[in-house]
C-alpha cells in the first residue's frame, strides 16, 4: 500500500537536509518540497544527508495535487507560509534562526520589531502554530512557547579515533555570516594551528563540501576537536554540527556562551579569550587521549541533553497543537 494515502502524511518544506533528516524519527509519511528559490541546490543535496526513510521528493504543484490532504504542514519561513495561504490543512512554523542574525545575513533594513509583529499577527489569523528549535531563537521572535531541541541517534557514528591532529569546522555561507559566526575571533584563536574547513562556501578557495554523509562522519571520526563560535546575542552556543560533532564523540572548542551544552574542562574548552582558546587547542593537538577522554563526555552529554525519543514526541505533540489551532478556525468560520 503506498504510505502517503495515510491520513498522517506530513508536507514538509526542505529548508536544511540535516534538520529534515531529523523527521524520520516521527515515524510518518514525509512528502519534502524540493526546487525552492534560494537553496544552493535545486532538489535535495545527498552531500549531506540521504533522503530519510518512507520521504519523497515532490515539487510544489505535485504537493498541491495531491489527493488526500496532508496531516500538517511544517514550514520554516515567512514565504512558505505564504506559498500555503490558501491551503486548508493546519501549518506548523519551525524558528531556525534569531530575527537579528537573518536581518543580519539578509542585509535586510525591515524594522525587527515589525517583523515580529507581522509573523505573529499572520500565525493568529491562519492559526498557524511556531516552534522554536532553541530558547533564544524563540525569544527572538516572541515565541517561546514552544521548544524543540535538535536530537541524535547514537547508532549513527562510527566509534570516535581522533588520530588527526586537526581541528574541524563544518559550515555553510560563512561570507554573508562572519559577524553572526565571530569568524574574526575564530582566526584569532586559531591562527597557526591545522584546521580542516567543511561546507558549501563558494567565496572560499579550497573549502568543499563533505561529498556525503558517510563521508563527513568519517571526518568525525579523525579529527581531534571541533570548533564553535558564535556571537551570542545573534546565535546559539551550538549548532546542528556542533550536537553532531559531540554524539560523534568529539571534544569542542567554543568561546562562551550561556546556552552552550560543552562543560569547560570536561567535554571541550570554553574562552573568549582568543589566545588562552589558542592554547586549549594545542593542548588536544598533542595529547590524543585527553581528546578521547574529553570526547566521551561529550557523548554522553550530547545523548542526554538531545535525545531521539525527546524530539519526537514534543514535535508529534506540536503537530497535535496545530491541528487543533485549524479544527478551533474551522469551527468558528462556520455559519
Amino acid at each position: 500500500m503506498d504510505q502517503r494515502t495515510s491520513e498522517k502524511t506530513l508536507l514538509v518544506f526542505n529548508c536544511h537536509e540535516a534538520w529534515i533528516y531529523q523527521l524520520r524519527a516521527l515515524g510518518l509519511p514525509l512528502d519534502i518540497v524540493v526546487g525552492l528559490d534560494g537553496r544552493h541546490t535545486e532538489g535535495w543535496d545527498h552531500q549531506m544527508r540521504p533522503i530519510p526513510p518512507n520521504a519523497r521528493l515532490v515539487p510544489l504543484s505535485q504537493a498541491f495535487s495531491n489527493p488526500t490532504p496532508y496531516y500538517c504542514i511544517i514550514t520554516h519561513n515567512i514565504a512558505d507560509l505564504m506559498q500555503i495561504k490558501h491551503r486548508p490543512e493546519p501549518r506548523l512554523l519551525v524558528i531556525h534562526s534569531t530575527i537579528e542574525g537573518r536581518c543580519l545575513e539578509e542585509q535586510s533594513t525591515v524594522d525587527p520589531a515589525s517583523m515580529r509583529q507581522t509573523l505573529r499577527t499572520y500565525l493568529t489569523l491562519t492559526r498557524g502554530h511556531a516552534v522554536a528549535v532553541s530558547p533564544l531563537k524563540g525569544r527572538s521572535w516572541g515565541f517561546s512557547e514552544d521548544i524543540i531541541s535538535f536530537c541524535v541517534e547514537p547508532g549513527d557514528y562510527p566509534p570516535y579515533r581522533g588520530e588527526l591532529a586537526c581541528g574541524l569546522r563544518i559550515c555553510n555561507f560563512i561570507t554573508s555570516r562572519r559577524r553572526i559566526l565571530m569568524w574574526d575571533f575564530q582566526e584569532r584563536a586559531f591562527a597557526g594551528l591545522p584546521v580542516t574547513l567543511v561546507g558549501h562556501n563558494p567565496g572560499l578557495p579550497g573549502v568543499r563540501a563533505a561529498e556525503s554523509w558517510d563521508h563527513l562522519k568519517a571526518h568525525l571520526q579523525s579529527h581531534r576537536f571541533y570548533i564553535h563560535t558564535a556571537d551570542p546575542n545573534l546565535e546559539d552556543g551550538y549548532n546542528m554540527a556542533t550536537v553532531e560533532a559531540m554524539a560523534a564523540g568529539m571534544p569542542v572548542l567554543s568561546n562562551s556562551h550561556a546556552g552552550s551544552p560543552v562543560e569547560h574542562g570536561v567535554s571541550g574548552f570554553l574562552s573568549d579569550d582568543p589566545q588562552e582558546l589558542n592554547g586549549y587547542a594545542r593542548m588536544l593537538l598533542a595529547d590524543q587521549d585527553l581528546a578521547v577522554r574529553m570526547g566521551r563526555a561529550a557523548q554522553a552529554c550530547a545523548l542526554r541533553r538531545f535525545p531521539v525519543e525527546a524530539f519526537r514526541r514534543k514535535f508529534l505533540r506540536s503537530i497535535e497543537i496545530a491541528r487543533a489551532r485549524m479544527s478551533l478556525m474551522s469551527v468558528i468560520d462556520q455559519p
